[in-house]
């Protein structure tokens, strides 16, 4: 399992902070090795139609002379080709896959549960059963409103008697109520035959709902015992299994795949055979997922959902980098460009937050607190500051505060019904292909084929010949990120002009990029006509999108550079109290 490593390159002098770090040059020499391997025996043939996260991590160990040496060991996550005991890596923190072990046996038996339920549903005399139990409740309910009508009917009736004015005999009276205590018991009386023909009596509904709840318990009772299966061990030689990991950390229990990523498995084989963890990376091998957006040979951090908690107890006792993201970090300061007593137009440098963040994200001061704690730009009686809408850390460009919460009110529905316009300048790695996907479902004025004009910096977007819709939802098991999701994701809805195009040559560094470009860059205006998280960062590299993500992009993006190269270059919305259109520019100064 431990591979030899023949590198003159230094160990790094901390550990990697693993969910968000440069690659170590001498991870980046393990991942080669790993690489070449992969490409040499064609295993990703295993994995049908899909990439595969790989990581490695370098150790030191003493060899039987006493001499401190180098090596490294290698992961993939989860299974590989439905097996997690291929050679050259290491094995799992638990092997679940054993055919006569605990966790297959129970599996085993919990889908022939599955199998019963699933014949029970697809019975005929059970659907038949269903229907007319369906029929039989509509109906119910159908009679139970009428009667309610007919009751309401008949008290207004004697309500209206009761206040004519015209005398009542004790007979009249004594109807009156025999009729009101009529009506209402014979509506409890329809409401309980409602309510009982409501749960539904039939032997097959007894047994499919009996194997319902063994199918539950077991299959809870199985992901108990498999958490608490895995044990893991941390550098100062504390054991945990993950249920009590995840109790302390988050409150609930782990979530599916916990333990079978890369990072946990090679920490995990590292302390058992007694190897001192010198750095570490993850890539991606292989073709991006359709919901997903990841890259051939890009390296990823570790997912914070499944990874958070478990790495933060195995990393104990090792000398690990500081949270980059934990950094104060040196930006321009935003600059204004309108304020009044009602609002606050600015200019957010790239790498400053809108709002606060979380403790554990960035010691970043937000624009809302630069400015919260600005004696000069205070206006008599106003401690209101809030943003009435955000852009990423990572982008620059137009940003509106609130300082009334009136204002504040009308600014969030003028961005939540769409009334804002706002254009965004992009330069992205690579060129978009030639058939961009064009969508159906969006509006016909966004396929007119006729280009935006490039000198016309008005944010009507009308113009604009191609669109991406593309509906977005929070990925849970790795957040920040967002990914695709076509069944539940959220309407995304971006249109775009291709301003420029260049091809870079090789050998001219571009001045905004961390190394000598290959690749060409594209100049784009975007145009978000919703405002989903990361919409238009999702869209640019999502294959299904314009397949070429934004320069500098940490998240999405497959090339480094000194910042994200998105800027919100133009906004129109109307001023919250006077309803005078308001427009502002802020060119991004991006050239090709």
């Amino acid at each position: 399992m431990l591979h030899a490593l023949s590198t003159s390159v230094p160990s790094p002098r901390q550990f990697t902070y693993p969910f968000c770090y440069d690659v170590d040059p001498l991870a980046e020499a393990a991942s080669e090795e790993l690489q070449h391997y992969i490409a040499a025996t064609g295993l990703m043939s295993a994995e049908k139609g899909c990439g595969k996260m790989f990581g490695v991590l370098v150790v030191e160990y003493k060899d039987e002379a006493g001499a401190l040496q180098r090596g490294f060991l290698a992961a993939y996550s989860g299974l590989l080709g439905g097996r997690n005991d291929w050679q050259y890596f290491v094995p799992p923190v638990f092997d679940a896959q054993q055919p006569d072990g605990h966790f297959k046996r129970t599996e085993r038996e919990i889908s022939a549960i599955n199998r019963e339920i699933s014949a029970i549903e697809h019975d005929p005399q059970y659907l038949q059963s269903v229907a007319q139990h369906e029929e039989m409740t509509k109906r119910l309910q159908a009679e139970v409103e009428a009667f309610k009508v007919e009751v309401d009917a008949a008290k207004a009736r004697r309500d209206a008697r009761r206040k004519s004015g015209e005398p009542l005999s004790e007979e009249e009276q004594a109807e009156m109520v025999r009729e009101s205590q009529f009506m209402k018991a014979e509506l409890r009386r329809r409401k309980a035959m409602e309510q009982a023909e409501s749960t539904f009596h039939n032997p097959h509904a007894t047994l499919l709902k009996s194997l319902q709840l063994q199918r539950k318990q077991m299959s809870d009772e199985l992901q108990r015992w498999l958490f608490a299966a895995y044990r893991m061990l941390n550098a100062e030689g504390e054991e945990r299994d993950l249920i009590d990991i995840f109790r302390e950390y988050t409150h609930a229990m782990p979530p599916a795949g916990a333990g079978d990523c890369c990072a946990p498995k090679l920490l995990q084989y590292a302390y058992q055979h007694r190897l001192r963890p010198v750095c570490m990376a993850e890539f991606w091998w292989g073709e991006s997922p359709a919901s997903e957006i990841r890259h051939h040979l890009h390296y990823y951090p570790a997912c914070r959902s499944k990874c958070l908690p478990i790495l933060t107890h195995m990393l104990k006792g090792l000398d690990v980098a500081p949270n980059p993201l934990a950094q104060k970090r040196h930006t321009a300061e935003p600059r204004v460009l309108y304020a009044d007593e009602y609002i606050l137009v600015v200019d957010k440098p790239a790498g400053m937050l809108s709002v606060p963040g979380k403790a554990d994200d960035s010691a970043s001061v937000s624009v809302e607190e630069y400015f919260a704690n600005n004696s000069k730009l205070k206006i008599q009686n106003s401690k209101f500051l809030k943003a009435a809408h955000r852009l990423d850390m990572d982008t620059s460009g137009l940003l509106v505060l609130a300082r009334t919460e009136q204002a504040y009110v009308e600014l969030q529905r003028q961005f939540a019904s769409r009334e804002t316009v706002k254009r965004y300048e992009a330069v992205l790695s690579g060129v978009p292909s030639q058939n961009s996907t064009l969508h159906s479902d969006v509006p016909k004025h966004t396929t007119q084929n006729s280009k935006f004009k490039t000198q016309n910096s008005s944010t009507q977007s009308d113009g604009c010949a191609e669109a991406i819709s593309l509906p977005l939802i929070a990925d849970i098991n790795d957040r920040p990120r967002q990914r695709v999701d076509m069944e539940h994701g959220k309407p995304a809805l971006t249109l775009y002009n291709i301003v420029e195009v260049r091809a870079a040559d090789a050998n001219t560094a571009v001045a905004y990029t961390t190394k000598k470009a290959d690749k060409s860059l594209t100049l784009v205006h975007l145009y978000p006509k919703t405002g989903r998280t990361h919409q238009l960062r999702v869209h640019c590299a999502h294959p299904q999108g314009l397949a070429c993500p934004i320069l500098g992009d940490p998240l999405y993006g497959t090339e480094r550079a000194d910042r994200m190269y998105l800027h919100a270059a133009e906004l129109t919305f109307r001023h919250p109290i006077t309803g005078e259109p308001m427009h502002f520019l802020s060119p991004s100064g991006f050239l090709l």
